[in-house]
């Protein structure tokens, strides 16, 4: 497959609303994997992207393959994202400072070609753009290192995320709730963030 086939475009807010079926597919497919493991939830899905595109300060990120969508990444302020503030609420942290990555997915054919670099690149200029927020933050699932659910050839991307400024803060943890494949009924799940300090 050329990588010639593949582009990156940007999406502000209610413009993401075009692929929000194609991008809620994409997600349940690759939600699938570690470290998530979720059974697939089109309409949950759906959900979060029209809340996702219902601020005028988000952003989708999308690969596409000719016309087909591989990839997708979002960005929005984190005080829309009502299951994550209480960590940042209980710590009398200002909501308005910071900006939310949500996950970055991507197909098994299309990875380690530097799209995760450009996920992020994009994102982060958006928030720059935007010369209000003093933070970045995302959430990752806390599984521990010696998870026998762990496939052998996953590879965490923490020092990736490290060498792009990130740090883990063990003391901002907020658990949300989601069906693991074989699940009867969702459980929740521990997820930790980790920030980026802009200023």
């Amino acid at each position: 497959m050329l990588l010639t086939d593949i582009h990156v475009r940007a999406f502000i807010g209610a413009s993401i609303k075009t692929y929000i079926h194609s991008i809620a597919k994409l997600r349940s497919d690759v939600f699938r994997e570690y470290p998530y493991l979720a059974e697939p939830d089109l309409i949950r899905e759906t959900n979060i992207l029209r809340r996702i595109a219902s601020s005028k300060e988000s952003i989708g990120v999308l690969v596409f393959d000719n016309t087909t969508i591989v990839g997708a990444s979002f960005g929005m302020p984190l005080s829309i994202v009502d299951e994550i503030k209480k960590p940042f609420l209980d710590k009398q942290l200002n909501l308005d400072s910071y900006y939310f990555f949500s996950e970055s997915v991507l197909l098994k054919n299309y990875r380690n070609r530097g799209i995760g670099h450009h996920f992020f690149d994009v994102r982060e200029a958006h928030v720059l753009h935007l010369k209000k927020y003093q933070h970045i933050c995302f959430c990752t699932p806390s599984r521990p290192e010696n998870d026998p659910l762990r496939p052998e050839n996953d590879f965490p991307l923490n020092d990736f995320w490290r060498k792009r400024g990130y740090i883990p803060h063990s003391e901002l943890k907020c658990s949300i709730a989601w069906k693991e494949i074989g699940q009867a009924k969702p459980t929740e799940k521990m997820m930790t963030f980790w920030v980026k300090d802009l200023h």
